[in-house]
């Protein structure tokens, strides 16, 4: 798939809020500084789509991105607000789950794991809860770029055979690099197979 034009459409606190078009939504969500921003920049070719941060959790909306006046990126916020406030906290998982449960129009959601880490209980409990509400996800292991070929597949292996403990079948699994832009392809294909499908109803 070729990218043509992404632009900033709106940002949202609430799932309600968000555009009432069938237009097909793919979310991007993972732990605070996992790589997000920099690799929906990575997807759409611009470096300053999505705001980047050395400051982990600075998305704190649910930002939707037009790609080719067809689809969207929706950039959510990431989980696991260590440094928060309990009532902020409490706002951000709202706000995430009522998009991820409520949002028809969300076709996937991409779930970003840092490759250079061992598997993590929110991680996995977050994975579980895709599960046990039926919702279409995808994981893509970032940072690729920091380890050797060797040493990022022997991670992404132990992970994802950690993840057979409890799954008996896995979700497409992509390895990326926002620095040079590994993955990038088979994500952009995979949403593009997506988009032949019509917007659930």
């Amino acid at each position: 798939m070729i990218i043509n034009s992404a632009r900033f459409a709106i940002s949202n606190s609430t799932h309600k809020k968000c555009p009432d078009e069938n237009r097909h939504e793919y979310a991007f969500i993972g732990r605070s500084n996992v790589g997000k921003s920099s690799l929906i920049n990575m997807l759409t070719g611009q470096t300053k789509l999505a705001k980047t941060s050395s400051t982990p959790g600075k998305t704190l909306l649910i930002n939707h991105f037009l790609i080719n006046d067809d689809w969207y990126i929706v950039d959510l916020p990431g989980y696991g607000f260590a440094l928060r406030g309990k009532e902020q906290r409490e706002q951000l998982e709202k706000m995430i789950r009522g998009y991820i449960l409520n949002r028809r129009q969300m076709t996937n959601l991409f779930v970003l794991i840092d490759s250079r880490h061992a598997p993590m209980k929110i991680d996995l409990d977050f994975f579980d809860w895709l599960g046990e509400n039926g919702i279409p996800f995808s994981i893509v292991f970032t940072k690729l770029d920091k380890l050797g070929n060797d040493a990022g597949r022997r991670n992404v292996r132990k992970y994802l055979d950690r993840l057979l403990e409890s799954w008996e079948e896995l979700p497409p699994v992509f390895l990326t690099s926002s620095e040079d832009k590994r993955g990038r392809e088979e994500i952009l294909d995979y949403i593009a197979q997506l988009n032949n499908l019509p917007v659930e109803e």
